[in-house]
C-alpha cells in the first residue's frame, strides 16, 4: 500500500513550502522534533517563515538550524532559553517573538485543529501577554481573548504510522506533536518505522484525516539537550 507515502522528506515539502507562510513543528526542545522534515525545510530556502512552535531548539540542532540560515522572521513560542542565537537575533530586532504560555499556546494549537477560532482564558491577565488584548469578566474572574492557531503547513514526528497517515507516538514525543498535526492545513509526518498494515484504531493517537504526507524518517539519532553525569561514588 502507498496512499499518502512520499520517498523522504525533500519530496514531501515539495511545491508545498513558500516564503512567508506559518509553519508549526510539534516536539519538545529536542525531544519528538521531525529531524528529517526540518532539514528539508532549511534545504528549501523558504525565508520569512513564522514558526509557531514551544521552542526553537538550541544552536546547531532542531529549529535551530533555521535560524541559522536566516530563514524565520517571526517565533511564536513559550522557551527560549536553550539558544543563544535566538536571544540575539531576537534582542538585534532581527526577529520578532510572541511569548506565549506554554499551557496557552498548546490549547491555541488545540483550538485552530477544532475549528475554534478564539477563546478566553484567565493566563496571562495583568501582565504583558495581555496587552491588546479583549477582556471579559467570567464568574467574577477576568480573562482574556486568545486565537486559535492555523498553520499553513505542519511538521510532525511520529513514532508508528501507516500508509494513510495514522499516527502512533512514543513517549514525550506526545508533547505538542498531536496538536500540531490537527492544527495544520497540509500536514506531513516522518515517522520511524512504517507499519505495512493500517495500525490499530485503538491504538491512534492522531488519526489520518489530519495528515495529508508521510515519510520514513531516515535520521533517527535522539539529541540530548543537556547531558549531566553525577560523580562517580569511591567504592
Amino acid at each position: 500500500m502507498t496512499g499518502k507515502l512520499l520517498e523522504n522528506a525533500a519530496e514531501a515539502l515539495a511545491g508545498a513550502v513558500r516564503d512567508g507562510m506559518i509553519i508549526a513543528v510539534g516536539g519538545f526542545g529536542l525531544s519528538g522534533i521531525p529531524v528529517n522534515l526540518i532539514a528539508a525545510l532549511r534545504e528549501s530556502g523558504a525565508t520569512g517563515l513564522t514558526i509557531v512552535s514551544n521552542n526553537m531548539g538550541v544552536d546547531g540542532k532542531g529549529l535551530g538550524v533555521l535560524l541559522e540560515n536566516r530563514q524565520v522572521s517571526k517565533v511564536l513560542g513559550s522557551y527560549v532559553g536553550e539558544n543563544k542565537l535566538f536571544a540575539e537575533q531576537y534582542l538585534s530586532g532581527e526577529l520578532d517573538v510572541e511569548f506565549v504560555p506554554q499551557g496557552t499556546l498548546a490549547e491555541r494549537l488545540r483550538a485552530g485543529g477544532a475549528g475554534i477560532p478564539a477563546f478566553y482564558t484567565p493566563t496571562g491577565v495583568g501582565t504583558p501577554v495581555a496587552e491588546g488584548k479583549p477582556e471579559a469578566v467570567f464568574d467574577g474572574r477576568r480573562a482574556i481573548l486568545e486565537r486559535g492557531i492555523v498553520a499553513d503547513i505542519a511538521l510532525v514526528r511520529a513514532h508508528v504510522a501507516d500508509a494513510e497517515g495514522n499516527l502512533r507516538y512514543r513517549m514525550t514525543a506526545q508533547n505538542f506533536n498531536p496538536l500540531v498535526a490537527a492544527a495544520g492545513r497540509l500536514t506531513i509526518a516522518e515517522a520511524e518505522e512504517i507499519s505495512p498494515d493500517f495500525l490499530d484504531p485503538d491504538r491512534v493517537h492522531t488519526p489520518g484525516i489530519f495528515v495529508q504526507r508521510v515519510v520514513k524518517a531516515e535520521n533517527t539519532e535522539k539529541y540530548i539537550e543537556q547531558r549531566t553525569v553525577r560523580v562517580r561514588m569511591e567504592a
